[in-house]
């Protein structure tokens, strides 16, 4: 039977081993949230999830993760930054200082998940694929050592509005979001989370359409994405998480296929851009995190 991506297992509802398992999450990602896909995942496939938690945790520990992750950043606005990213203020979007100060701090959280969500589903759509992962494994230092105290602001619990609830003053505002990202329905967090905010959704899409139609977004996303695809590549513990490694723990052949689709999704058609485009939302705020590895 196919996920219902619309079932989740929320962190007020999460008990016991899922409760600590969430707590884990949060920690090790270092951001105050845990992401759609995990909850999706507890809601259908728990056991899933607490097997291959397992199997991931240790590939975000290590300062080789910490190097991807400030290249990765890197990698996003300074092919950007030529093109142009405006940076704004609460007078330049019409919006309470508190406010701004809030959409801030999720802009922080946001940008701090996504080197984690782009190696997350990279890993899991080439492993569940039963292709290769860590076939290049490196040997220097980095590979093993610890991950680095990077030194990030730490950013504030992500909140986001009902999309249907989402003013009507947005409407297109939200028509063009959807047909750039490629949406039939619906939007992605970090929309839903800046929509709390009309004027300033509406001034930061306003500015950054034509950035994220230009070709250097088109060059940042390639960037972004084969950094990911890279570091998968160099993991110097390789999860066992292919359909074959599934298969000995007693997952079945339509769970392991459901996974399979699930990880696809994830990885591929909206994601492409929307992961990328949360950086450079960041960057407008102030909000990114470390682009060097001191």
């Amino acid at each position: 039977m196919a996920f219902d991506t619309s079932k989740q297992v929320y962190e007020s509802d999460a008990t016991g081993w899922q409760r600590g398992l969430y707590d884990d999450l949060t920690t090790t990602f270092q951001a105050p949230v845990v992401n759609w896909f995990f909850r999706t995942l507890m809601a259908n496939q728990p056991e899933f999830l607490r097997y291959a938690w397992g199997q991931l945790k240790p590939e975000f520990e290590s300062r080789a993760f910490a190097r991807y992750e400030v290249e990765y950043r890197d990698a996003v606005v300074s092919v950007l930054e030529d093109h142009g990213i405006p940076t704004y203020n609460p007078a330049s979007t019409e919006t309470a200082p508190a406010e701004f100060r809030e959409a801030r701090g999720q802009m922080v959280t946001l940008d701090t998940m996504m080197p984690r969500l782009s190696f997350t589903f990279e890993l899991l759509d080439r492993a569940l694929s039963d292709e290769e992962i860590g076939e290049s494994p490196a040997d220097d230092w980095e590979a093993t050592a610890s991950f680095p105290n990077l030194d990030r602001e730490m950013g504030q619990p992500v909140t986001m509005i009902p999309f249907e609830d989402v003013p009507e003053s947005l409407t297109e505002t939200v028509e063009s979001i959807q047909a750039f990202h490629g949406f039939d329905s619906g939007l992605p967090t970090i929309y839903r989370s800046l929509a709390q905010w009309p004027s300033l959704l509406e001034t930061m899409w306003g500015d950054l359409e034509p950035v994220l139609e230009s070709e250097s977004f088109e060059t940042a996303c390639d960037e972004s994405w084969n950094l990911a695809a890279e570091h998968v590549s160099s993991l110097s513990y390789t999860p066992r998480l292919s359909p074959s490694d599934l298969g000995e723990i007693g997952l079945s052949f339509e769970d392991i296929s459901d996974l399979q689709g699930l990880a696809n999704q994830f990885r591929h058609g909206p994601v492409e851009t929307v992961l990328p485009a949360v950086t450079l939302y960041a960057a407008t705020l102030g909000a990114t995190g470390p682009r060097r590895l001191g």
